[in-house]
């Protein structure tokens, strides 16, 4: 069954832990809308690839989708800054919606204040602002704990895409 997966994203993202996931999720028949700030932006990437975004995060609502994806590199630290990116975020966790985030993205995560008792794993330069977030985390390639699945770099994509998909057949 075809799944509408929301990817939140804005400038500075790591452009392949957008581009692989998505190829992955389009490839298994689901559907991508790209979320920013601001719909019909460009989003410029971390080496220089522009993304169009789809739609803006005041056009959406997390009801419409069945999944979110969290794209690393700086993106993450820079959606940190609208309070509605973290409110959209958490609805998934609280409606136990399926969420995927690597590298960067699990430490927007924490604005969510829904990792304590979570575990998790994350590019190791943000794993202590986890830890101090309650979450536990672990050095893995990929980790699920229960709809949360997450990795650490652009190495572990195809853990990661083989997880995430592996939660979005259920």
């Amino acid at each position: 069954m075809s799944k509408h997966i929301a990817v939140l994203v804005t400038d500075m993202v790591e452009e392949v832990e957008l581009t692989d996931p998505v190829k992955a999720y389009k490839e298994a028949g689901h559907t991508v809308d790209i979320i920013s700030n601001e719909g019909n932006k460009t989003i410029n990437g971390k080496n220089g690839d522009e993304i169009p975004a789809d739609r803006g995060i005041d056009e959406v609502n997390a009801n419409d989708y069945d999944a979110l994806l969290v794209p690393g590199g700086f993106s993450p630290d820079l959606l940190r800054i609208n309070p509605k990116n973290s409110a959209f975020a958490a609805a998934f966790l609280q409606d136990n919606k399926p969420l995927f985030s690597i590298c960067h993205g699990p430490q927007f995560l924490i604005d969510t204040d829904l990792l304590k008792g979570r575990e998790l794993t994350s590019f190791v330069s943000v794993r202590k602002d986890l830890e101090n977030a309650g979450a536990t985390v672990k050095e893995e390639e990929v980790i699920v704990d229960g709809n949360l699945v997450t990795s650490r770099t652009p190495d572990d994509l195809p853990a990661f895409n083989r997880e995430s998909l592996k939660l979005l057949e259920k």
